[in-house]
């Protein structure tokens, strides 16, 4: 499944140092205001469910689900109007299918803003405003090719003209796409030119060590501006999760964690947040050779859900057995699933659910 998820926001917010946390692929970080690297790397995605499973059946190996992650070069002001360099950056994103925004919530005499103070609501309406160029330039150019269908008396094409208007008053007031009032069916007028404001965004305050815990006054800022988004903000200390990397073992992974107050790695909670931003959901197969998580996309079907393992699955399918995640632990075994009336047979028109564990009888 190739839906990405792209890290983006202004130069020297600490995107490389972050996507390197997550990475095997380590990209280029400097004190540099302007990088021209476009990196992607497929990333785990931590579930300890697996481990759980593995406890359950002895299995010779397990194997994580995957999400890709494509680090952009930083972005400037001016940079969709007028760099040539920035606007391949601005292409970039407009091939992600869902966008992390990574914020500088920190101070650093030795690493100095691009703007010269360190402010994540103007580095938010920074990035907003040249998403909001490149999406108005989008919709006016829609216009104009629907303007001459209109001449040759198209109907559909009034309407969409009407439609697309809404979205260039919504954006010419400083509004991302996303939010304009437009009704659902209405939407199928902007699906071809990919605009950048309607994409699923998360925020990251990427802090010093000191408020990688509770966060600072930069993180209450970005709240407070943000409290009536529909959007998921995640802290990170992203120089001490670097360090964190570094570390040989787990063992002393945990132990620093401890040390600072976190149970967990902070990028860990990011590679869920992008998996499910992406609209991702698990399912597993348990056997002896291996227990392995699956990537489907939200409300897939049986035959979908079989199709990601093979093809030939999806073709032939016949029917999926299906073992609830926590029906499986709580109980066991298959066997004693199957005796409490937990183990059932479902066919073509089953919607998976996250944590499904299948067994997909097929015949090609």
């Amino acid at each position: 499944m190739s839906l990405q998820c792209g890290i983006i926001g202004i130069a020297n917010v600490g995107k490389s140092t972050i996507f390197n946390c997550m990475s095997a692929t380590k990209a280029e970080a400097s004190g540099f205001s302007f990088s021209n690297k476009t990196n992607l790397s497929v990333i785990n995605v931590p579930d300890a469910r697996l481990f759980v499973l593995e406890g359950i059946a002895a299995t010779q190996r397990i194997v994580h689900t995957t999400v890709e992650i494509v680090d952009i070069p930083g972005l400037t002001k001016s940079s969709g109007r007028s760099d040539k360099g920035a606007n391949q950056f601005l292409s970039e994103i407009r091939n992600c299918d869902a966008l992390i925004h990574v914020l500088r919530c920190f101070d650093d005499e030795k690493l100095p803003h691009v703007d010269g103070s360190v402010n994540p609501i103007r580095d938010i309406e920074t990035v907003n405003l040249e998403l909001q160029i490149k999406d108005l330039e989008s919709v006016e150019k829609k216009i104009q090719r629907l303007e001459k269908l209109v001449k040759a008396n198209d109907k559909d094409a009034k309407k969409g003209i009407d439609v697309l208007k809404v979205y260039k008053d919504h954006l010419e007031s400083f509004q991302n796409a996303s939010t304009a009032p437009v009704d659902e069916d209405d939407k199928r007028f902007i699906a071809d030119i990919f605009l950048l404001t309607t994409k699923p965004f998360i925020y990251v305050c990427n802090v010093d060590e000191a408020s990688a815990v509770k966060g600072n006054k930069y993180v209450e800022q970005v709240q407070n501006y943000l409290k009536n988004e529909n959007t998921e903000i995640l802290i990170i200390a992203g120089a001490m999760e670097a360090e964190i990397a570094e570390l040989e073992t787990v063992e002393d992974r945990m132990a620093f964690l401890s040390d600072v107050g976190l149970k967990e790695p902070g990028v860990d909670k990011l590679i869920r947040a992008a998996y499910s931003l992406l609209e991702l959901d698990t399912f597993f197969t348990v056997g002896e050779k291996e227990i392995r998580a699956w990537t489907i996309k939200r409300g897939a079907t049986a035959p979908q859900a079989a199709g990601a393992i093979h093809s030939d699955l999806e073709r032939g399918f016949i029917r999926a057995e299906v073992m609830k995640y926590n029906d499986y632990v709580s109980l066991g075994s298959e066997q004693a699933c199957k005796e409490k009336g937990k183990f059932n047979i479902e066919g073509k028109n089953y919607i998976v659910e996250d944590g499904d564990i299948l067994n997909i009888r097929f015949n090609v």
